[in-house]
Formats: structure tokens, C-alpha cells, sequence
């Protein structure tokens, strides 16, 4: 078996709203978003009498015109099967409805992805709840920014075209006919709650999501939904299992960047990674209490304004770092005036 013990790219990527063969029968869609990160990565995969597709793209009106000239010209003017979406994200689901209205096939998606989806979609045009505010108010949010939170609460449906009423479930350990191949189904955790990777064994290749990334860390956060969450013991423990159980001479292909050889290298740099910003996050709360919004530049290489679009990734991605560290009796929790501050434990309230 050949090793990769660093990162190579054998393939150049296709130009946004293009595609190019991957391995036989599996195509490498990019589709454009209009966002700092600026493309996603969908898969058509040869399913016998048509084509199946991995993820969709998010909900605008230049995806729309995109896939309905992909699908009308070869080779991807073949019948459409189903359509697979790895997680409830709008750059993978925003497009799942319409494309299965359109072409009359089934949505294939884990159960916990689906039924989050539903219920995020459900918060459009409903004012931001309590539990929410509370929620950012005890991270340390300025009152600006819980305003614009307000008003912008919701969106998430926007982005999604309406989810079909019924799917056919993916889960973990499950062998999916396709073609020629067997897919397994692959379920990681801790970017979303219920993530499926596909991995053909056949053809060595493992359509990661968002679950392994080649150059950037899949953001790990914590939400009002669930304020106690540890998504960051699932994360690894994820990457732990992907390790020890995908071999290292896979392709991956996953949502952003590049196809790569080096998933082995690739889990390991993102573990050490991580146990690198735990150990400046334990430095940063050796010298006094800090709340979330404190911890920002223990973690992350650039400053987080309040009023730029990542304030909120931020604030989830350092809970999950602090409640990583509470869950294992590192450090410590107060509340003050709905203030959380967190803290080694021989500290015990702000100074």
C-alpha cells in the first residue's frame, strides 16, 4: 500500500460551473457561492441506469441555471436516481428540494441531518428566542451585536430550497449499491450531528463532506440549541475513527479545495492542530477569567470584529473549546449577571 505522508493534489480542479472525471463513472462537479469561501464540490457517481448525486450546492438563482445546463448535456443527461446530501448545511442541502421535485427521485440523508434541517428551516420568520440571547449575552456579546443577531434570525431557510416530506435514512456502517461499486456510508461528528462520509473501497476514493478538509479545519461549534454540547470530544473521536478504519491510499474528495492523497497526514495535522489551540486557550485562562468573546485570540490567527460574519463561528468554535476542557475537569465555569467566565481551577470569579 502506497503511504502519502504529506498532502498531494493529483488533480487540477474543474473551473467554477464545470466538471471533469475523477475515476471511472465518478464525476467532480464546483459549483460558486457567493461567500468569502467561494465554491462547493459535488459528485455524480454512476448508479446503473443513471447518475447519483452527492450534495447540491446552496439555493441561488446562478445554481439553479448551472445545474439545469449540466443536466441537460452529457454526460450528465442520464436519468437522476437519488440524491445524497452529506449534512444539513445550505451549501450541501440548499438545492436537495428542488432537484428532487424536479427530476422525482428520493432524498438520502442521515436521520439527525434531516430532522435538524426541518427544524432550523422551521425558525424563518420567527423572532429570535430568549434562550438564544441569553445564550449570546452570557458569551460576552456586546448589545450591537445581539441586535443585528436579531434581525437576521432565521436566515438559515433562505438559503435552503423546501427539504421533500420524506428520505431514505443513511447509517453508519451501511453498503450502498452503485454501478459496479459498494459505497459504505461513514458517520462522523462534531462539524454537524450526524455527517456522512461515502467511501468505495473498489475505487479508493472517500467523499469526505466537510468532515476532512485538505486545507482549512471544518468549523466545530456549539449552539443555543444545546449550550452544554461537547462537539469537540466528537470531532475527535471522529478523526480518531478515521484513522483506524480508511486506509490511507483513499482519494479524498471533499467539499472544498482540492481532491488529495494524505488523509492519514491530513487527520493527524488537524488533531495536533487542535491540541495545539487547547493548550493556548489553558494559557490564556492560567493569568485570570475570561469570557468567550475573551478567548478569540488564543484561538484563531486573525482578530473576530463584532460585526464581521464570523463572530458567531467564533463564538461557537470557543465554547466547544470550553466545554471540551470543562467536561474533562480542566477548568471551571461562573456565572455573573449572565456572564459566563471561565477560568483554571484555581480561580474562581472575574477580577
Amino acid at each position: 500500500m502506497q503511504q502519502h505522508e504529506t498532502i498531494n493534489y493529483p488533480l487540477e480542479a474543474p473551473a467554477s460551473g464545470h466538471w471533469r472525471e475523477v475515476a471511472q463513472g465518478v464525476y467532480w462537479v464546483r459549483l460558486p457561492m457567493p461567500l468569502s469561501l467561494n465554491h462547493i464540490n459535488v459528485w455524480l457517481l454512476d448508479d446503473g441506469e443513471g447518475l447519483a448525486l452527492v450534495d447540491t450546492g446552496l439555493r441561488t438563482e446562478e445554481v439553479v441555471e448551472l445545474w439545469t445546463t449540466l443536466l441537460s448535456a452529457p454526460p450528465f443527461n442520464r436519468k437522476l436516481t437519488r440524491i445524497f446530501v452529506t449534512h444539513m448545511h445550505p451549501d450541501h442541502v440548499g438545492m436537495a428540494g428542488w432537484l428532487t421535485r424536479r427530476f422525482g427521485v428520493k432524498l438520502w440523508m442521515s436521520r439527525l441531518e434531516y430532522l435538524s434541517c426541518r427544524a432550523m428551516v422551521a425558525d424563518m420568520n420567527r423572532e429570535a428566542p430568549q434562550d438564544a440571547l441569553e445564550f449570546l449575552q452570557a458569551a460576552g456579546w456586546p448589545t450591537g451585536a445581539i441586535e443585528k443577531y436579531r434581525a437576521r434570525f432565521g436566515g438559515f431557510g433562505k438559503m435552503i430550497y423546501t427539504l421533500p416530506d420524506s428520505f431514505v435514512r443513511l447509517s453508519h456502517g451501511q453498503t450502498i449499491a452503485m454501478g459496479e461499486n459498494q459505497w459504505q456510508v461513514i458517520i462522523g461528528r462534531g462539524h454537524s450531528p450526524e455527517h456522512a462520509c461515502l467511501y468505495c473501497p473498489e475505487q479508493k476514493l472517500l467523499i469526505s463532506g466537510d468532515q476532512v478538509l485538505p486545507k482549512i479545519s471544518s468549523n466545530v461549534s456549539v449552539h443555543p440549541l444545546e449550550p452544554g454540547a461537547n462537539p469537540m470530544a466528537d470531532w475527535l473521536a471522529s478523526l480518531d475513527w478515521l484513522e483506524q478504519n480508511v486506509p490511507d491510499d483513499v482519494l479524498v474528495m471533499p467539499a472544498h479545495d482540492d481532491c488529495f492523497y494524505g488523509l492519514h497526514a491530513r487527520l493527524r495535522h488537524l488533531r495536533e492542530s487542535q491540541h495545539k489551540s487547547f493548550a493556548r486557550l489553558r494559557e490564556a485562562l492560567s493569568h485570570e477569567p475570561k469570557r468567550v468573546v475573551d478567548v478569540f485570540s488564543a484561538l484563531f490567527s486573525r482578530p473576530i470584529d463584532a460585526n464581521s460574519g464570523n463572530y458567531h463561528l467564533a463564538t461557537g468554535e470557543a465554547l466547544a473549546c470550553l466545554n471540551y476542557l470543562l467536561e474533562r475537569g480542566e477548568i471551571r465555569k461562573t456565572v455573573t449577571d449572565g456572564v459566563a467566565w471561565y477560568s483554571n481551577l484555581a480561580d474562581t470569579a472575574p477580577h
